[in-house]
């Protein structure tokens, strides 16, 4: 995460720009890549009914990471995620600091939250996000205690949110990796380099006919231009970069691409030796920040952000040249290896999954109290 405000400038050198920008794509979007959910989630759904008829339990991937709330399907805590990592994954995970909300608005959130990152080590600028959420609902970039404390005023009361390090590396990757609790080692299954929705001033035009200049950006502008408002008018200076949005979200606009062709030993070795250090993680999708490519491979200079469980997805099947029947082949692999790990699970150790009407009220939950929180960057 650059150390930069939403929109602005940033100052980055050629090579890194080059050792993390995404190459040139044949179309910019796929057929399928803006389907409504109903429409591209039904092939899954329904996969995901004969997988619950094969094994005798709907939510049985809710056991295929047994220490995680409801595995991970929905409603689980970043924190007490995070706060399974043992001495070793600590050293690759960026510092994080747990707080709650106050229960009524009095002005003492702020002081709470600086209490926190005093425990933690943290200093401004750094992200706040919730606790509970998904897609980057709710994820902003703070640089000051005045903005701190206004991002505390919209949160919801009584509720539990995480501030994070700004990491300050310019890539930006979700690494998914599996291990079935029989195997002494886990694999990398599928990578996606992310690339946020960006353009580059000439100090001539708008950033709306930049955006409107670009085959991608264009064909993502009904996601793009209603947040930025009136910085669509604004000209910037010839070579300045201005990141669109902060949140590296396909829902946001950015660009997804397929990175599986740079998993190397070293880098399957790494991930796997930082997941094998967190009790239980069998089935999950690693958020991380990278210096650039080449290091990446190597197994170095990466922050993880945070770890996903069983309700993440294999998101470079949104890659724009990616087709529709890899998509789903790759969605059925994934979700079938969490119900073969769940009943692994618990034919091991007897456990219950978390029981439908559970599930069910928690993501109506979670979908209630992501509908309070403040506007992410």
């Amino acid at each position: 995460m650059s150390d930069v405000p939403l929109a602005a400038a940033i100052a980055t050198s050629s090579r890194l720009a080059a050792a993390v920008s995404p190459s040139p794509a044949k179309k910019p979007v796929s057929f399928f890549e803006f389907w409504p959910g109903w429409l591209f989630y039904a092939p899954v759904a329904l996969f995901w009914i004969a997988k619950s008829i094969r094994y005798g339990s709907v939510t049985l991937p809710a056991l295929a990471n047994p220490r995680i709330h409801a595995g991970g399907i929905c409603a689980e805590s970043k924190n007490d995620i995070l706060d399974l990592a043992g001495p070793l994954a600590r050293q690759w995970i960026a510092t994080y600091a747990p707080m709650t909300t106050s229960g009524h608005n009095d002005g003492n959130d702020l002081a709470l939250a600086e209490a926190a990152m005093a425990r933690a080590g943290l200093s401004y600028p750094l992200v706040a996000k919730p606790d509970m959420s998904c897609n980057g609902v709710g994820v902003r970039v703070v640089r000051d205690a005045a903005q701190l404390a206004a991002y505390l005023r919209a949160f919801p009361r009584a509720t539990r949110l995480q501030l994070q390090a700004l990491v300050d590396l310019p890539g930006e990757a979700g690494i998914f990796y599996i291990r079935h609790p029989d195997e002494q080692t886990g694999r990398i299954t599928s990578v996606t380099l992310k690339f946020p929705p960006t353009v580059i001033g000439d100090g001539t035009r708008t950033i709306r006919q930049l955006i409107a200049a670009d085959s991608r950006l264009a064909a993502v502008s009904h996601l793009l231009l209603p947040k930025l408002g009136c910085r669509t008018q604004e000209v910037p200076a010839p070579g300045a970069e201005i990141r669109l949005v902060f949140v590296g979200n396909h829902c946001r606009g950015s660009t997804f691409k397929n990175g599986i062709d740079i998993v190397t030993q070293a880098l399957s070795a790494r991930i796997d030796e930082i997941l094998q250090d967190i009790p239980d993680l069998y089935f999950s999708r690693i958020d991380l920040r990278y210096a650039c490519l080449d290091q990446l491979r190597a197994g170095q200079n990466f922050k993880i952000i945070e770890f996903n469980g069983s309700g993440s997805e294999a998101t470079h099947i949104w890659d724009p040249a990616m087709t529709i029947r890899a998509a789903y082949k790759t969605q059925f692999f994934h979700y079938g290896e969490s119900f073969r790990i769940g009943a692994a699970i618990r034919g091991m150790r007897g456990l219950k999954p978390t029981g439908l009407f559970r599930l069910a009220a928690l993501w109506r939950h979670q979908k209630r109290l992501m509908a309070t929180y403040p506007q992410n960057d």
